[in-house]
């Protein structure tokens, strides 16, 4: 869809480019740099303008444009300059939101690559350049176009580690020229400042060649603005990562010396001992750690041979109790083969015996059909016959009541156990018995005799009338008593009674209510009680004889223990006291 309100420079721009030959489009597309100074740097309008121009491609041939030779095009290599520059200021800040793989992926990593390109061929007509003013107008362009580059990758990271992995970088960075080194070495350093970790994740190949070439610079050169430049790299590269100083310190064994020797007093002392004492401390950990490498290996030396010494020590012993062991396991196996062997040879003999005692059977047989006469040997055979089938079964009966045995073990333990329970059990509940007995209330005695009356009246004459008096009274006290005791009795009893006549009619009457399944709701009102406090004390009687009732028979056999006559009074009331039918309570 083509967006809305395009500035019309950039459509009569883009037809020209169109319509144009390709000698002159890198002249026409520097009429993107009024199009882009128009407005203020990073507005709205700024945005929609770069937008405008990657949508129309214009961007697209700044990129491309750069690997023409611009040596005989019209404003020659400054016009190659110009273009980089406003490339990068296209791609910075530039938003693609249609297919933006294509523009990350591919338009920017080509871009780097063109403009490393078109770096290196203004690096090498600096180089052969002979007059002053050329030599001036190609290192304007080189750090025109150093300076886009710069701009790009501040502005999109990634590319950091795109720059460095080009080739065409490494060569701009090895080269002999003062000038243009010190501008590599810049760039170097702004890629460090825009990505301090981008040394981690390149190739290896690539750090160490980048390393190798700034040693060498410093180890080549006297110039002070090369040794400055890459003695700020160096210790920017030291200061990103500890493993980068250890690489420096182990790859690069004499750039401290070197440094100390060659660059002292040289305007940058400053920066020079930061990377000195970065790598004398990395020198001095690596000695440390070196001494205390050789610290340990000593102490497992001397440990391994305190372990030998102990070994050899105890070897006797190990080789005495392992040959205690062997002679052990060979004399089980002995035994093992020499018990199969008699094993086989029982096996043999028993297999022997069989045969000769059905040789010999066999003979005997053989004997008594000559002897027999030939009408009792159908009768001898089946005597002989009866004995062997008796014979089988008493044996077989033996077994099978052995094993029978055997399996009920078990259970005879049992039946033991509950004999002697029930012995117990049956011993307190007579002595219960008894002590029931004992205190069981007084009966009538029987009437007296005649004889018995008369004995009876001649011992009261003969006592004494004060004694007589007193056992009146005893009497008439125990009688008191008794007939107190036998109305409470009677009391009791028809209590009882009552209870027992109550408990008759409530079993008839559940035993002719209805099933669930038949049950109405008149048949249910039957049952229910509206009172509450009659419905709370029907429900905890009802728990009250489900405990009782779940007792283990252990407990049944202590004095918790209670027969019915034995029940006290609340017990009664608390188990029949609230059983209520047709919605009265029974009491």
């Amino acid at each position: 869809m083509k967006p809305a309100a395009v500035d019309f420079r950039i459509l009569a721009l883009a037809v020209q480019v169109t319509e144009s030959s390709d000698q002159d489009v890198p002249v026409l597309l520097l009429k993107l740099k009024e199009i882009l100074n128009s407005t203020s740097l990073g507005s709205k309008e700024s945005q929609k303008i770069k937008q405008d121009l990657y949508y129309y491609n214009l961007v697209q041939y700044c990129m491309l444009v750069l690997k023409q030779d611009y040596s005989r095009l019209p404003g020659g290599w400054a016009t190659a300059a110009q273009l980089s520059e406003i490339l990068s200021q296209c791609c910075v800040g530039l938003e693609v939101k249609e297919d933006p793989e294509e523009f990350y992926n591919k338009l920017l990593p080509s871009s780097v690559d063109n403009l490393l390109f078109l770096g290196r061929r203004l690096q090498a007509r600096f180089i052969r350049a002979i007059k002053d003013e050329e030599k001036s107008e190609f290192l304007r362009c080189f750090r025109t176009v150093t300076d886009a580059i710069c701009w790009l990758f501040g502005g999109h990271i990634q590319l950091t580690e795109c720059v460095l992995q080009s080739n065409h970088f490494l060569q701009l960075l090895i080269t002999d020229d003062v000038e243009t080194a010190t501008a590599m070495i810049s760039v170097l350093q702004n890629i460090l400042r825009a990505n301090s970790s981008v040394l981690l994740h390149v190739d290896e190949k690539i750090l160490h060649s980048v390393l190798d070439e700034l040693v060498y610079k410093l180890s080549s050169t006297t110039n002070p603005v090369t040794g400055n430049a890459a003695t700020k790299v160096l210790l920017s590269v030291a200061e990103s990562h500890p493993q980068l100083v250890e690489l420096l310190s182990t790859r690069y064994r004499g750039l401290r010396t070197l440094l100390s020797k060659q660059w002292a007093g040289k305007g940058f002392d400053r920066n020079l001992n930061q990377l000195s004492d970065l790598l004398y401390s990395e020198s001095c950990r690596k000695g440390e750690m070196q001494r205390l490498h050789q610290a340990a290996c000593l102490i497992q030396a001397v440990w391994r041979g305190f372990q030998t010494r102990k070994r050899l020590k105890t070897l006797p012993i190990a080789v005495t109790a392992l040959q205690r062991s062997f002679r052990a396991k060979r004399k089980q196996e002995l035994q093992h083969l020499k018990r199969l062997k008699e094993d086989e040879t029982l096996r043999q003999q028993l297999q022997l015996q069989r045969q000769r005692a059905m040789r010999l059977f066999h003979e005997r047989q053989l004997t008594l059909l000559e002897i027999v006469h030939a009408g009792q040997v159908d009768r001898y055979i089946q005597e002989m016959e009866g004995k062997a089938a008796l014979t089988i079964q008493r044996h077989w009966r033996g077994y099978r009541a052995r094993r029978k045995v055997h399996q009920q073990r078990q259970s005879l333990k049992q039946h033991k156990a509950a004999v002697i329970i029930q012995r117990a059990a049956r011993k307190f509940l007579g002595k219960c018995q008894r002590k029931r007995k004992a205190l069981s209330p007084w009966k009538e005695p029987k009437e007296l005799t005649g004889a018995q009356k008369l004995a009876l009246q001649q011992k009261a004459s003969q006592m004494p009338e004060e004694m007589s008096k007193e056992l009146h009274l005893q009497a008439q006290e125990k009688l008191a008593q008794y007939l107190l005791r036998s109305s409470l009795d009677r009391r009791a009893e028809q209590r009882r009674e009552a209870l027992l006549a109550q408990v008759n009619t409530d079993v008839e009457l559940l035993m002719s209510a209805p099933s669930l399944m038949e049950a109405t709701e008149k048949d249910l009102d039957v049952f229910m009680s509206w009172s509450v406090p009659v419905a709370c004390k029907a429900r905890q009687s009802h728990n009250t004889m489900l405990k009782y009732t779940r007792w283990p028979w252990w407990k049944k056999l202590g004095d918790e223990v209670m027969d019915d006559d034995m029940i006290p009074d609340d017990v009664l009331n608390t188990e029949f006291g609230t059983l209520f039918i047709g919605g009265s309570k029974s009491s």
